[in-house]
């Protein structure tokens, strides 16, 4: 069975005419799922030419092992299995209809000095900027929508009910240059957060990504939490027993935080207090002191309805 998202790529790659270079259907996506969808399809990053979903990328390839697109990393396009599959429903041909009148023939670097223009945030981290954009009104936008460099420092998030992209750009609004992966087995059914993936996405978004498993608590100890008093249990066990005993890993992430990395600590629970991310952060800050400052981006998130 096709996904949902999965199908309406190629009802959108169809209306387009069934091929589209890659650069151009990425910015096509975005603007689609920016203002004709009220629950986008997809989540968005600024990357080398703007607005960039991994999760997309991921689909075209699940597409072309089915036989419904070409195999082809420049270009997307339809197989005539692809063509027979793309057929939307009338909410949504309505949409692609009126999609392709506003935006249909737009490619090129007409099509990314718009949405350079109107989404300033996503050409924060083009390669391409200065050679697209021309007017300086829209640079200065670029300039004020590019998120400051903060200061080293620790932080810790969850990737629980996030997509890929959405947790990217949490941490690129936060300005993190590392993040630490504190699993002890680092792997996840959920799209984008098995460690290759993860470390790669890190990577290609200008975040280094480290993984310190030992820093980790066995799957085994973490079955059967029902309520918070069983999930303090288990922290109080762990921050008295065992990890003391990992002076090494504790150590080396206050070195990177000395040497001035902005680190984040990731695990999968959203609420800092249901993970064993927050016993981490509070050694560490025993360690370095008054000095360091931490911040969960949950209780930002909650605050401010990131």
């Amino acid at each position: 069975m096709l996904q949902e998202r999965q199908r309406f790529l190629l009802n959108l790659l169809q209306a387009l005419g069934g091929e589209v270079g890659h650069t151009d259907f990425q910015k096509l996506l975005f603007l689609f799922t920016q203002e004709f969808q009220s629950k986008p399809a997809y989540d968005f990053v600024p990357y080398k030419f703007g607005g960039f979903s991994f999760t997309s990328y991921a689909d075209k390839h699940r597409l072309v092992d089915r036989g419904l697109l070409e195999p082809d990393e420049s270009t997307w396009r339809l197989t005539p299995s692809g063509r027979a599959k793309a057929k939307p429903d009338h909410p949504t041909a309505v949409a692609l209809y009126k999609f392709c009148r506003a935006y249909g023939q737009l490619r090129g670097d007409s099509l990314l000095a718009n949405l350079y223009r109107r989404y300033p945030y996503y050409a924060t981290r083009s390669e391409i900027a200065d050679k697209v954009v021309h007017d300086a009104d829209t640079r200065r936008r670029i300039a004020e929508a590019t998120p400051p460099k903060g200061g080293a420092g620790l932080l810790t998030i969850g990737y629980e009910g996030k997509t890929l992209e959405a947790f990217l750009n949490q941490l690129l609004q936060e300005s993190v240059t590392l993040l630490c992966d504190v699993r002890r087995n680092p792997l996840s059914r959920k799209y984008g957060f098995s460690k290759s993936t993860l470390a790669d996405a890190c990577e290609n978004v200008g975040i280094r990504y480290e993984h310190l498993p030992e820093l980790g608590i066995a799957s085994e100890e973490r079955q059967d939490l029902r309520t918070q008093a069983d999930y303090d249990a288990l922290f109080a066990e762990y921050g008295r027993h065992y990890l003391p005993k990992q002076s090494a890993a504790l150590s080396k992430v206050g070195g990177w935080i000395r040497d001035g990395q902005r680190v984040a600590l990731v695990c999968y629970e959203l609420i800092p207090e249901q993970c064993h991310r927050h016993c981490i952060a509070e050694a560490l800050a025993a360690r370095i002191g008054k000095s360091l400052r931490v911040r969960h981006l949950e209780e930002v998130c909650r605050a401010s309805a990131y």
